[in-house]
This record gives C-alpha cells, structure tokens and sequence, in this order.
C-alpha cells in the first residue's frame, strides 16, 4: 500500500456520494480519492471492493479518517494508496499492512487464503470420492435427475454452469432451467465472438429464463499488454486462449466446487471416454450430457422447440471465437472446425482445473 502525504490527482468524492456518482465519476477518471467521514464508516470499503468487481482498473485512494488498523483492509478491498494526515507517522501503517501474512476470504488482491492452504488435499480426496460415488449411483440416470443430485442442497456444493451458447447449449441451459432457473451460468465473453452467439445468448436466456447468466470478460490490462491488437489468435493461439478464456474464467469460478459443463462423448476423440463426474485439485466437474449422442441432442432441441444457433444452419456443428472456427465437412467431426489445420483441439478451460493462481 502507497502512503502519500497529499494526493495529487484524482477526482476527490466522499464516500456518502451515491454509488450512481461514484460510478460514473470512475468511468470517466483513472484515479479517484475516496473521502472516509468517520473511521467507522464501512462505505469506503464497499464502494472500493464494488468498482473493482466491475472490473475498474483506476487508482483509487482512500483519504480522511482512516486508522492504521484498517491499512489492509482498505487494501484487500482495492484501495491503491492512502493519503494520510498532515503529520502523521508512516511508520504505524506500514507496520499494520505487514503484520498478517495470509487471509481467510476472498479480496480483490492475491492473498492466498488460509482455508485453501489448510485444507488443498482433504478437499482434493473428498472431491475425488465424490466422483466416483456419484459415477456409481448416477452415471446411468436420465441428464435431469444426475442435475438435480448433484443441485440437491443436501450435497452441500456451490455450483456453477460453464456455457459457450453455441450449437448444442440449449439443451444443458433447457435442463437447467427445468430444475433451477438461478443457477449461476458462466459466459466467457472474449471479445471475439461471432455476433450471432451474442445474440443467441440473449435470446436463449431470455426464452428459458435463466435469472443469473454472468458475462465475463478478460481483464483490459492483460489483454492490453499480451494482445494489444487483437491478433494473438494468429500466431499464439494458445496463448490467446489463456487471456481471453482460461484467466477470466477461473477467476469467475473460483468460489464455486462444482462446475457444470456440456461436454459430451462423440463431440471428438479426445472426449471419448468423458465420465459424467470427475474431479480434482477438490473441485467436482460434472458432463450430463457425457453420454448423450448427436441424435439425442437433435431430438430433444426439436421435440423441446429450443431456438437454434443460427449458424448452425450454415455448416458450423460447433461454435467458439470467429478467427478460430469454421464450417465443417460433411465427414467431418463436429469439433474438426476449431481450430482447423492445427494441433489444438480445445481451449483449455477443460484441460485442467480452473483456480487462480495463489
């Protein structure tokens, strides 16, 4: 944390501002001093921690009356620097901003947290022996009665789906939608989606009703210094992938120990022996669809009256970023149009677990 005499620059508003203000006060500025009226006032605190979940990458310091004891706090909630009083000693604040060396909830900075050091591999072997007695009760069941087991609260899990909305989503959101409409949906807005699948997932989410689709999008400094131009897909792919997808989606899903996907078999060979449950590094991934085959997709989007990817009429069975995928041969694999002519065969969100690093 910056300690700073007097601050310079930056648009100075108390912390009793409206948050409609202060928002639009940090759309227009870079830098923004929030002033604390009284040290037991937790406005500032929230202002800074909501500004940085919606991703404002500013300098913000907090001013006025502030304590020592709240150095880190201000800190884990987003605050750059403070500006301290005429006078007052440094030394206190940078005493109290090192005096604690792990964290015990998640913050905007990069602590590592005491519960994920303490608890990595029990987390780990109960997620593994989940998967398996779960393959074991449920692997046979019908798509909707395997979600509803692993949604049942009584399981004890935070849950999340992963969706691209591309050719097939409809089915898995239909499914969701049928057995909890809330259910957080993940959607990895990169920047370099076909505009059809923007206007798909609007639709789609709309039609079934889904109450908590999050759009996440990649974090602007990462893309400005790896992808200033927009053009890593062309000589990096794989990198491009890790700023766009990976890194923005294991931020988004890292309070979650179950994640929903709608990987299915025959989608390619390297599927082909996709379990519906897997787990690891304590997190539980669970296919419903796993087993499903491309009949059973049609069938169900066609009996169900789900709106359809209006590419897929156009010969792309599967869909991801514009620069990256094609229309596919008639003898063809569904997924032989990503990343055609090249070793890559998925992005890399499935390739491991998502977690930030620590």
């Amino acid at each position: 944390m910056q300690l700073l005499e007097q601050a310079q620059d930056g648009v100075r508003l108390s912390v009793s501002t409206p948050e409609e203000d202060i928002r639009a006060a940090a759309a227009a500025n870079d830098s923004l001093i929030l002033e604390f009226e009284a040290f037991r006032d937790g406005r500032g605190f929230s202002l800074a921690a909501i500004l940085r979940g919606q991703g404002y990458q500013g300098r913000l310091i907090a001013a006025g009356k502030v304590l020592p004891d709240q150095v880190r706090h201000l800190r884990r909630c987003g605050f750059d620097a403070v500006e301290l009083a005429p006078g007052a000693d440094p030394a206190p604040w940078r005493r109290m901003d090192q005096v604690f060396s792990a964290a015990y909830q998640p913050a905007s900075g990069d602590d590592r947290l005491v519960w994920r050091q303490r608890h990595a591999a029990p987390a780990n072997d109960d997620a593994v022996a989940l998967a398996a007695r779960l393959n074991d009760q449920w692997a046979d069941a019908d798509a909707e009665d395997l979600l509803r087991a692993v949604l049942d609260p009584a399981l004890g899990r935070k849950a999340a789906a992963i969706s691209s909305f591309g050719a097939e989503a409809a089915v898995l959101l239909h499914l969701i939608s049928r057995v909890r409409p809330d259910l957080p949906v993940v959607f990895l807005e990169t920047g370099q989606h076909f505009f059809q699948t923007l206007a798909y997932r609007r639709e789609l989410a709309d039609r079934l009703g889904l109450t908590d689709v999050r759009d996440i999008t990649p974090d602007p400094a990462a893309l400005s210094k790896t992808d200033p131009r927009g053009d890593l897909w062309r000589s990096a792919p794989d990198a491009c992938c890790d700023v766009r997808k990976v890194q923005p989606l294991a931020q988004a899903v890292a309070g979650f120990d179950t994640r929903i996907t709608g990987r299915k078999r025959y989608q390619n060979s390297h599927r082909a022996a996709l379990a519906p449950f897997e787990a690891a590094d304590g997190v539980l991934t669970v296919n419903p669809l796993a087993a499903w085959s491309a009949e059973q997709i049609e069938d169900w989007l066609r009996d169900h009256q789900l709106p359809r990817h209006s590419l897929v009429a156009q010969g792309y069975p599967s869909i991801g970023c514009w620069p990256c995928t094609r229309a596919v041969e008639a003898c063809e694999d569904a997924r032989d149009g990503r990343w055609s002519g090249q070793e890559k065969t998925e992005c890399g969100i499935h390739a491991r677990v998502l977690a930030p690093a620590c």
